[in-house]
């Protein structure tokens, strides 16, 4: 082997590049509506949350890399591609992930929904009752609202949203005016359905479940928009725009109002791509790119509708238990069942969750005790994503009407919850709550919430402290830990931040905690430096982490250091790895794998075997340059034995041993699923709601 001192680290092919790591991630997402042993409905899920992601991927990712093209930017990251470059790449792959999008739809789901009763029926197959239904519907639902407008001097192209449903219509002859442009567009009000179930009613046909979508309901009535004229053609188109917020925050005097001012732009800002029809004419995609400002490689032909992600309304018309994965009910700790009072349970030890197999309900129960509990003096949490009616706002809400003194840091820039986070800060302040916005420059992106407790002559804490969000929908769909705790040095590590976030000065050192953007980048480096020198002395020496992206740097190249030192090193990351395994001298000791399942893998768990007597952290934090560097993180440590074997066993290990739902990062950057083989199948997750379901 080559002397490892005389490799250069920093070699760009030994780096992934990121967004191409990305769209093989979303390669592995989609892969699921393939599965047969994964339920049809959630199959059909899988396939809209790939389109769905795609769609987000365009708006940042895809957005900021043209606009770095369209300035001359030529940067490169470590695997030294230039904007440009990204984006033919990008292209290439995209549009192969498209295409084969559409082929897993047409030619694997709709032929398994027919053979389980369930039809979208495209207009050619509407049997005479149905169409009767169907033109009832659309003179009833669709005709007062559509608004199409026929292009003229005194009717230009309209604005279209950001991934709204369109149509561009050819006509032929004259309005009542005498007017002929030959094109009208019609846009789709975001109110309407975009697939509408028939009634048993409208059907004569056995099918209990039918279906059609809006734009076949347009498509075929497209003539009673324009009475007196000939429609020549009909093709939905959608677009897709730049939707980062560009805020000068330290020249905002108002956070609030200066993102609330900047939502509205986010509707109609740059295009970056669009889909249109497979059938759509070249002079009408041309009419379109010229409109948009786009390029012929920026344009998606698809054989179906425009956007897939609109499917995922049909789970919730079909009653098939068998279609869906079974359900379950995420499990109480018996220390909880067996006393009323969290604060008790919570001083004769650390409590800690694995959810959604523990239940989320033990954070809610313990905002909502304190804010009915007169001892509890004050609530300090941060928020970033909440979702609708939260009942964990709605706790904090009921705590400061309790007179509580109750401060909420809420992270305004949470992409894509902007608007639902300034409702919610809105309704904080109503309340009488103490908002801030956090720091200027870094998102806050840390799970943490402090109570404060007068028992007896002395002043208590308690915290709660997770990799995931306060968000209760999503606490059943993602994996993550939540750690709550009394701990002296724990609890003050916390305020300590809290003071960070909402005051000015440093207010000290931490005990315990790490946090980015100070501790946590350099606690990490001179983790993986230790275990180094254990094998530089011959001991025996691992890392594993599990992380939902590895991007930074640095932490890749210390990797690649601990890997040429014989350190074993285990990665589990859900989607972006820009680390190459298996280089030769370099990456050798190195294995990535990547778990897709029913669950979103969410958690962050950092193992340091530290000599046997092994290091054990769970975090906020992905390894990636905005979490290290351009974020407030934390990563605390699970000190206690039971636990600290419990997030070992369960949350790194039994990942470790899947070989049904975890795909290996080849050295091409491409993954390969794996197999058992001759062994027991094996799924993680699986084993997950078996051991808390007994």
């Amino acid at each position: 082997m080559s002397d490892p001192g005389h490799i250069n680290l920093r070699n760009p092919e030994f780096y992934l590049n990121r967004e191409l790591s990305w769209i093989e991630f979303n390669r592995r997402v989609q892969a699921q509506s393939l599965d047969a042993t994964n339920p049809l409905l959630e199959r059909l899920f899988y396939l809209s949350i790939a389109s769905s992601n795609l769609d987000e991927f365009f708006e940042v990712r895809v957005a900021g890399l043209k606009q770095q093209a369209i300035f001359g930017g030529t940067a490169a990251g470590p695997d030294n591609l230039t904007p440009v470059e990204q984006l033919q790449k990008i292209s290439t792959a995209a549009h192969e992930l498209v295409k084969e999008q559409y082929k897993i739809l047409n030619d694997v789901l709709l032929p398994e929904m027919k053979k389980n009763g369930i039809h979208i029926l495209l207009s050619k197959d509407w049997n005479n009752k149905q169409a009767a239904w169907i033109k009832s519907y659309f003179n009833r639902e669709l005709l007062p609202v559509l608004s199409p407008v026929g292009l003229d001097p005194a009717h230009p192209f309209p604005q279209v949203l950001n991934k709204s449903l369109n149509f561009i219509i050819q006509l032929e002859g004259k309005d009542a005016f005498g007017r002929n442009s030959g094109i009208a567009i019609v846009q789709a009000p975001r109110a309407l359905p975009r697939i509408i179930r028939l009634p048993d009613s409208s059907t004569a046909t056995s099918h209990e479940y039918d279906f059609v979508f809006l734009s076949s309901i347009i498509y075929k009535h497209a003539g009673d928009l324009f009475p007196g004229m000939k429609v020549k053609g009909c093709y939905q188109f959608r677009v897709t725009r730049n939707a980062d917020l560009m805020v000068q925050e330290d020249e905002a005097n108002d956070l609030l109002q200066a993102i609330e001012g900047k939502l509205t732009t986010r509707r109609f800002a740059r295009a970056v791509r669009i889909e249109v029809q497979d059938d759509c004419p070249q002079d009408m995609i041309d009419f379109l790119l010229q409109k948009f400002e786009l390029h012929s490689s920026d344009v998606y032909q698809v054989n179906g509708p425009v956007n897939l992600h609109r499917l995922m309304a049909i789970r919730s018309e079909i009653d098939l238990p068998a279609l869906s994965f079974p359900p379950f009910s995420p499990v109480m700790p018996n220390r909880v069942l067996r006393s009323t009072d969290l604060f008790e349970v919570i001083k004769k030890g650390d409590i800690l969750l694995y959810h959604p197999f523990q239940s989320f309900n033990v954070v809610v129960e313990l905002l909502n005790q304190a804010a009915l509990d007169p001892d509890v003096l004050v609530i300090k949490q941060t928020l970033y994503r909440t979702g609708n009616d939260s009942s964990v706002v709605n706790a904090l809400i009921k705590a400061a009407h309790e007179g509580k003194e109750v401060t909420v840091v809420i992270e305004l820039r949470a992409r894509f919850d902007e608007e639902e986070n300034i409702d919610i800060a809105t309704e904080l302040q109503e309340a009488g709550a103490h908002v801030s916005y956090g720091v200027v420059g870094h998102k806050t992106h840390a799970k943490m919430l402090l109570i404060v407790r007068r028992e007896g002559k002395q002043l208590k804490r308690y915290v709660h402290m997770g990799t995931g969000n306060y968000h209760a929908a999503t606490a059943r769909q993602y994996t993550d830990y939540s750690l709550i705790s009394s701990d002296t040095a724990l609890t003050e590590d916390v305020q300590k931040v809290f003071q960070q976030l909402t005051a000015m000065g440093k207010p000290g050192k931490l005990k315990k905690v790490l946090q980015a953007p100070f501790t946590l980048h350099k606690a990490m480096l001179e983790m993986i430096n230790r275990e180094i020198s254990f094998a530089n002395k011959g001991k025996a020496a691992r890392i594993i982490i599990k992380v939902n992206a590895l991007v930074e740097p640095s932490v890749i190249e210390a990797l690649y250091r601990a890997s040429q030192a014989g350190v074993r090193v285990d990665l589990i990351v859900r989607g972006i790895c820009c680390l190459r395994p298996g280089i030769k001298g370099v990456s050798e000791n190195i294995h990535v794998r990547s778990i897709i399942g029913r669950f979103l893998e969410h958690s962050r768990i950092y193992y340091f075997h530290n000599n046997g007597d092994y290091d054990l952290y769970c975090a906020s934090a992905d390894w990636m340059d905005r979490n290290f560097f351009r974020r407030v993180e934390t990563c605390f440590p699970i000190e206690e034995a039971r636990a600290k074997e419990k997030v070992l066993k369960e949350g790194l290990l039994n990942y470790l041993t899947d070989n049904t739902q975890s795909w290996i990062l080849q050295n091409d950057g491409s993954y390969k699923r794996s197999t058992p083989g001759n062994n027991k199948p094996r799924s993680a997750q699986a084993w997950l709601l078996e051991q808390y379901s007994s």
